[in-house]
């Protein structure tokens, strides 16, 4: 009697443990929010390659551009009620291309979505020093989701650098900066604001970014051949101190 006494304190006591932990645990069950999972937004893939081009007053082509154009926008978003940033591709067969052309300046307006999208890029020529650049951007673009209609344009930019007779060229990806909430990715750009001469661009200045991704190779390359250099070196010192010591012995 003894032992059975001694045993059921330590029963109930484990009992009521484990009962305890039930119904706690059910309880912090019931009150823990469910796990909500958010989509990352999908990005568009690369844009399709678009060949536009201004003709002048007298009939004759005197603006190329060819180039796959992304627009990054910041906006106001009427079904999430809250900022979002968007990727969007311009489509090259629904786009329009216009603009103008004189002496120190030349404007591509790109219209698309039912123009609903003006995208416009400035280019400024410097007549002492024959070089142009992209001087301006403007874009007005009115999305179904967008609150409020969106305008952006800086007129103080310096991109897309090139000289007087040539084309200007990059291979490699470009961000353009324009404002706070709109950026330009550029892919495959080559364009020709001044001195096109029939319907063909002259010849081309290449960016920066690929005279860099070209001189990247070169350099593994002559470091690859240095170091199979050092190494066939070191064996032929290796094995000619190694036939000395044999005809010392």
């Amino acid at each position: 009697m003894t032992q059975i006494g001694g045993v059921q304190p330590v029963f109930l006591a484990v009992t009521v443990h484990l009962i305890l932990a039930t119904v706690l645990h059910q309880t912090f069950a019931t009150v823990t929010p469910p796990v909500t999972t958010t989509v990352p937004h999908k990005e568009p893939g690369r844009p399709d390659q678009g060949d536009y081009q201004v003709t002048s007053s007298n009939g004759t082509v005197c603006f190329l551009a060819s180039m796959g154009l992304q627009l990054n926008v910041t906006f106001n978003s009427t079904s999430q009620n809250k900022t979002l940033q968007e990727v969007i591709n311009i489509q090259p067969n629904v786009t329009k291309s216009s603009g103008s052309c004189d002496t120190s300046s030349a404007l591509l307006t790109l219209t698309t979505d039912a123009e609903k999208t003006n995208l416009t890029f400035v280019f400024a020529l410097n007549t002492t020093s024959n070089k142009y650049h992209l001087s301006e951007v403007s874009l007005s673009a009115a999305l179904p989701d967008m609150k409020e209609a969106f305008v952006a344009q800086n007129h103080s930019l310096d991109y897309l650098r090139g000289t007087l007779g040539f084309s200007y060229m990059c291979r490699e990806r470009q961000t353009l900066g324009v404002t706070p909430d709109f950026a330009i990715n550029t892919f495959q750009v080559q364009v020709q604001p001044f001195g096109v001469t029939g319907k063909q661009f002259a010849a081309a200045e290449e960016c920066q970014l690929d005279k860099d991704d070209m001189l990247i190779p070169i350099i593994v390359g002559a470091a690859l051949a240095a170091l199979v250099l050092i190494v066939l070196s070191a064996y032929l010192i290796g094995r000619k101190r190694s036939h000395a010591g044999y005809q010392s012995i």
